[in-house]
């Protein structure tokens, strides 16, 4: 016997002889200072068969996890994937084409910021005014708004400097200065009122609505260009494609990036290798958009295999029996059910609202 190994074997018997008796000891048996953590608490048969079953459903994402990584690499290996991604620099667009590097689209010009980030300021402004509308004596917006004044300040200091259009930079200087009027007018005053603030909003509102249309032809030129010369370069993989942009509620209308790509895939690609995926944030990454465009593809299949219906597992999958449910379940407490009309699982109906409804609908509707 080598010496580190008897040193180790003493160890363990000197270890031994502390613990006791190899012979199965009680709760009595044990030194006091194991008290602390030994023991379980009681249980039963039917709460450990519960837990048994409910972990199949927690072990099942592990799975999910494991098998899309290998399902993306199949997918990616096979089509070609445009991602577009919501971004306050107007959006990101990334193509993976198989076996080569991913593309990244040039930015869309600087000037869509610049319009965003002025007209935004006249935004920002209200937040800092309305709490105290109907708080006269209260002055804790002064000092945000003598902080934020020296910000507008300086932005319109060096706005000839900014790369724009010059009828556009007339119109983003005059935002400025008026942010900056209406500023310097409640300060001297030290009060807040609605009648201000609607006056302030009625002499801002046309000059906003120009920076918002030229934002919007900055944005959608841009990525239509990008479209255009990426389906040109894919040619006959072009119908092989899919397509996913993301959404957070406030932007699922009228979604810029998903309706560019609309008209480049067709109304057939909609919901079948377009997509758009609603998330809680303004931004995610394209690892994340990855993953959710993969988990769609792939549990396509499954609902073919299991149900026979390729495009079932778009929807939620107890939806149908749930509807039965709910009318069901209504009749009996005297109510009419409130349903939306049943769809087929591969509609192709834009993932926005589109019944037509009354009062306006878009910004040149307003006054």
């Amino acid at each position: 016997m080598t010496r580190p190994f008897a040193a180790a074997v003493c160890a363990l018997l000197s270890v031994a002889s502390m613990l006791g008796p190899s012979t199965p000891a009680g709760a009595a048996d044990l030194p006091p200072y194991m008290n602390t953590i030994v023991g379980t608490s009681p249980g039963n048969a039917a709460d450990t068969a519960t837990r048994n079953v409910l972990t199949l459903n927690t072990v099942m994402f592990d799975l999910y996890g494991d098998a899309a990584k290998t399902f993306t690499k199949n997918i990616l290996a096979q089509h070609p994937v445009i991602l577009a991604l919501f971004s306050g620099a107007g959006g990101r667009m990334i193509l993976y084409r198989p076996g080569e590097a991913p593309l990244e689209a040039p930015s869309v010009p600087i000037a869509y910021q610049l319009m965003k980030s002025v007209a935004h300021s006249t935004m920002a402004l209200a937040q800092v005014v309305v709490p105290y509308l109907n708080s006269p004596a209260d002055q804790a917006w002064r000092a945000s708004m003598l902080s934020y004044r020296s910000r507008i300040q300086s932005a319109l200091d060096g706005l000839d400097l900014t790369d724009m259009p010059a009828d556009w930079r007339a119109t983003n200087r005059a935002i400025l200065q008026n942010n900056l009027a209406f500023m310097d007018a409640s300060l001297a005053k030290g009060t807040i009122s609605f009648d201000d603030l609607a006056a302030f909003s009625a002499k801002q509102r046309p000059l906003l609505k120009l920076n918002i249309t030229w934002a919007a032809q900055t944005q959608v030129g841009h990525w239509m260009g990008v479209l255009a010369g990426w389906k040109a370069q894919l040619g006959g993989k072009w119908e092989q494609t899919y397509a996913a942009s993301n959404t957070i509620y406030v932007a699922r209308q009228n979604n810029v990036l998903f309706s560019v790509l609309a008209q480049f895939f067709g109304p057939d690609a909609i919901n079948n290798r377009l997509m758009l995926i609603e998330t809680v944030s303004f931004t995610t990454t394209p690892a994340e958009m990855l993953e959710s465009l993969t988990r769609i593809i792939a549990d396509r299949s499954v609902g073919a295999v299991f149900f026979g219906s390729y495009h079932l597992m778009d929807f939620e999958l107890m939806g149908g029996d749930a509807r039965a449910a709910i009318i069901a379940e209504s009749g009996k407490r005297g109510m009419t059910p409130f349903l939306p009309p049943l769809v087929p699982f591969g509609s192709r109906q834009w993932p926005t609202l589109i019944t037509p409804g009354t009062g306006p609908a878009t910004l040149a509707d307003l006054p």
